[in-house]
C-alpha cells in the first residue's frame, strides 16, 4: 500500500498538513472499531488492521524525516544501515566536534549561554542540510537522491543529538 494514495496525496515531500489530518481523521472514521461493534470478529480484526495501517502511514507522512526515507524507499534507493560506517569524514569530525561541545556545556562558567549558543548552532546547520534534502527529493534523479539519502543520516543525527542537548538541560536544571 503506497502511503500517498491511501491518503489520496500527490506523492511528494511538500506536504498539506492540514489536509493530511482531515484525511487521517476521516479514514479513521471508517474504520473505527464503534462502528464494527456488532459484525464478524473477522470483520473487526480487519477494521483494527486498516486503523493500524492509517495510522503507520499518518506517522510516516506527518514527519519530514520519515517522510522523505518513505520516498526514497518508493523509489528504490537503497537506504544504508545507519550503523555503518559514514564515509563523510567532514561531517564525522563535525559530530566529534558537536559532541564535544555538549560535553562542554555541563562545566561552562555561563551553562544557559552555553547551551543555547550550543542550540543555535544545531538548529542553523540542521536547517541547512534540511534545505539540501528539500532540493535533492524534488530533483529526483539518480545522484540527488544519492545525495539526500546522506543527508537523511545527517539529519537524524542532528535530532538525536538534540534528544541529548535536551536530556542535558532537564539534567542541568532540573532542581
Amino acid at each position: 500500500m503506497n502511503y500517498f494514495q491511501l491518503f489520496d496525496m500527490e506523492t511528494s515531500f511538500e506536504v498539506d498538513l492540514n489536509q493530511l489530518s482531515s484525511t487521517y481523521q476521516q479514514l479513521q472514521k471508517t474504520v473505527h472499531p464503534d462502528r464494527f461493534a456488532h459484525a464478524s470478529s473477522q470483520e473487526q480484526l480487519i477494521a483494527v488492521q486498516k486503523s493500524a495501517e492509517i495510522n503507520d502511514a499518518y506517522q510516516v507522512l506527518k514527519e519530514p524525516l520519515k517522510r522523505a526515507e518513505y520516498l526514497l524507499t518508493l523509489r528504490g534507493v537503497d537506504m544504508p544501515d545507519e550503523q555503518n560506517t559514514y564515509g563523510d569524514t567532514s561531517f564525522l569530525m563535525r559530530q566529534m566536534e558537536l559532541r564535544e561541545m555538549l560535553e562542554e556545556v555541563a562545566h561552562a562558567d555561563d551553562i544557559d549561554a552555553a547551551l543555547f549558543a550550543l542550540q543555535e548552532e544545531l538548529a542553523t546547520e540542521y536547517q541547512a542540510i534540511f534545505t539540501q534534502l528539500q532540493q535533492q527529493i524534488t530533483e529526483n534523479s539518480k545522484e540527488s537522491n544519492s545525495l539526500a539519502c546522506d543527508n537523511l543520516r545527517k539529519l537524524k543525527f542532528y535530532q538525536k543529538l538534540n534528544v541529548e542537548v535536551e536530556r542535558l538541560e532537564d539534567t542541568l536544571f532540573d532542581d
